[in-house]
């Protein structure tokens, strides 16, 4: 079998503009709301990625028509609806256990194989579970995945332990159509979140979003469909603004606003970084060099997990020992050895660094780095684990010196929009070779 592999020589100073689409989380979970309303829904600015492609097959699966064309989707349910995701999408994605509430709508009962995404750490579907137990659906966990029914949702008081997206997304889709009101505490408040809560309410749902992380759900008779546009993938933004700083060049972001990546800019600039705002782009470079730091990872509005995966690279090319501290997943960090490998200077820790304790303080869970910079990086023959790491390993190669070899580039295309023609227009000698593979 064939496996595609990206030959990359660093080729200095990474310069130009990059455009960015719509987040890959925000376009699957759009896609899966569209489920709930009667006639049709648009999704524009959608990304190119592997996310979409295979959450298109699980609806088509279920009975919901997709039409995909190269910046929008159209979404229309179907005269039939099967409410079971069939099981070749075992471990593909973590969108099946979304899939629960709105099939419980549609059909009384769902079935959902086990959930996949990347291998950050332990992302329970308790949460999710809990939370439709609660609003009255049996629900049942197996080896092969999660079996619900309920005749009809009933809207109650949900309080999450931990503000997880995922859960907080699983309720607004299942609150939006439940039998009286929901009231959620402890909620997500994700741009990506807000998103999608902005969407449903354009469906006819009735959502107020109040202070303290509260968010009221009173359920409707029936959603009908509508039209979005997706704003740009703040990971993706702070991926290129990184790329740049990481060569010593400096990259042009456009589509992505400001506030949503507030906390990024700022960290930057603590770094040394001169920001370029305006309202058509950003645009951060370092003349000066860049100086280290401490960061915690927070969920929103703190430092976003994904953005450390190209922060981390960044640190090694920061003058002096910087500090990260990740404190949503508990393995985020199964990248670092491809990292070490490249000459990047990271050693992790059980322990706390760089913040107060977190939720991982009495465990094993290796979830705090010391990085020393500025690293001499060399290429590499790396293999990469997940979407995130494949990016800050592209990241690392175009500041090496010598060649890298990146397997599993497919993880990088399932979340980014077209990176392979996204870096060559920034000037990086990147090929794609394909190589036999065991």
């Amino acid at each position: 079998m064939n496996e595609e592999v990206w030959l990359i020589e660093p080729s200095g100073p990474l310069r130009g503009d990059v455009e960015v689409r719509g987040s890959k989380n925000g376009v699957s979970k759009h896609m899966v709301a569209a489920m709930l309303g009667d006639g049709e829904s648009m999704i524009q600015n959608v990304p190119d990625v592997g996310e979409v492609g295979i959450t298109a097959q699980m609806l088509r699966a279920l009975g919901i028509n997709v039409d995909i064309t190269p910046r929008e989707i159209v979404i229309e349910r179907g005269p039939e609806i099967n409410p079971h995701v069939p099981a070749a999408f075992t471990g593909l994605n973590r969108i099946p256990i979304l899939m629960l509430g709105p099939l419980l709508h549609l059909a009384g009962e769902a079935f959902v194989p086990l959930v996949g995404g990347d291998p950050i750490g332990r992302r329970p579907v308790d949460f999710h579970v809990d939370a439709l137990r609660a609003m009255g659906a049996e629900v049942e966990v197996s080896d092969t995945g999660v079996y619900a029914k309920a005749k009809r949702l009933r809207g109650t008081r949900i309080e999450l332990p931990y503000p997880s997206v995922g859960a907080t997304e699983t309720i607004l889709m299942s609150a939006v159509l439940a039998e009286g009101k929901t009231v959620l505490k402890g909620a997500a408040t994700e741009p990506e979140v807000v998103e999608l809560a902005l969407f449903l309410q354009r469906m006819g749902a009735l959502i107020e979003l109040s202070p303290d992380r509260r968010i009221v759900i009173e359920g409707v008779e029936k959603l009908h469909g509508a039209s979005t546009w997706l704003n740009g993938d703040r990971i993706e933004a702070f991926s290129y603004l990184a790329a740049g700083l990481i060569t010593g060049g400096q990259v042009r972001v456009h589509g992505c606003p400001q506030d949503r990546l507030v906390t990024a800019i700022t960290t930057l600039a603590r770094m040394g970084a001169q920001l370029d705002i305006t309202d058509d782009y950003l645009s951060a470079s370092a003349p000066g060099g860049l100086r280290a730091a401490a960061v915690q990872t927070d969920t929103h509005p703190g430092f976003m997990t994904d953005w450390q995966t190209p922060l981390m690279v960044l640190f090694t090319q920061a003058q002096g020992m910087s500090v990260l501290h990740e404190t949503v997943f508990e393995n985020r960090l199964v990248y670092v050895p491809a990292l070490q490998k490249m000459g990047c200077e990271i050693e992790v820790f059980d322990v706390c660094l760089g913040g107060p304790a977190c939720r991982y303080h009495d465990t094993n869970a290796k979830h705090s780095a010391v990085v020393r910079g500025v690293s001499k990086l060399r290429g590499a023959d790396v293999t990469l684990p997940d979407i995130r790491a494949g990016f800050s390993a592209v990241l690392a190669a175009a500041a090496a010196e010598g060649t890298s070899t990146l397997r599993g580039v497919h993880h990088i295309e399932r979340g980014y929009h077209r990176p392979f023609e996204q870096f060559a227009s920034l000037g990086l000698d990147i090929r794609r070779e394909k190589v036999g593979s065991e």
